[in-house]
């Protein structure tokens, strides 16, 4: 069974939305060799080691999400592939990726327009933005969880959720984020990597 193969069994999407992933991976081939936007190493196994990891996201979402925030989108992940499938599932959904690097923020923008997304590319720095008030927010290995939530509690609304992918070491971050945060925490077991959670936090305050 191929990566694509597995993705389409895990979501059963159209074939519209498999096209869109297509193109986003021809996309990846394209401008990887000059901004190393993914290892290279892992482009042969884009299906499941980007796009599932990042489609996994949406999966365990509070539906139907109004407007999704993505931190430190860089390649697309998990900010494109999420929108991708959102065209599909939450036509409504807003989406706005934030990327600070502006090669990065120039990849960004020209794969939203090419995928026809739709989405905002903000390209300046997480702690200078205006607050975003998403009510779902995402990022992928871009800080300590404790980080994050400094992130969160600016750019989430009250009753938002934040979705963080995290690995073998998730433990240890979450106790670590408990010490200045309070927040309820639901772990979700990796599609992709079985020491890997993706971590559904609410109600997130400070301690």
């Amino acid at each position: 069974m191929t990566g694509q193969d597995d993705f389409r069994r895990r979501f059963d999407v159209s074939r519209e939305t498999i096209l869109r992933l297509e193109l986003m991976e021809a996309l990846l081939l394209k401008w990887n060799p000059a901004i190393n936007l993914v290892s290279q190493s892992t482009l042969s196994e884009v299906w499941t080691r980007h796009f599932l990891d990042s489609a996994q996201l949406l999966q365990i979402a509070d539906p139907p999400p109004q407007h999704w925030g993505d931190l430190g989108s860089g390649g697309g992940f998990p900010g494109l592939v999420i929108g991708i499938l959102a065209r599909e599932i939450f036509p409504t959904m807003r989406l706005t990726l934030v990327e600070s690097d502006k090669r990065k923020a120039a990849f960004l923008v020209n794969a939203v327009r090419e995928l026809d997304l739709g989405a905002k590319v903000a390209s300046v720095r997480i702690e200078s933005l205006d607050p975003l008030q998403v009510d779902h927010l995402s990022a992928r290995a871009l800080a300590p969880l404790d980080v994050l939530l400094g992130f969160a509690s600016r750019h989430l609304l009250p009753e938002g959720v934040a979705i963080f992918p995290k690995g073998r070491s998730w433990r240890e971050e979450v106790a670590l984020a408990r010490q200045p945060w309070s927040f309820d925490c639901e772990q979700k077991p990796s599609a992709t990597d079985p020491d890997s959670v993706v971590l559904k936090i609410k109600g997130l305050q400070r301690a």
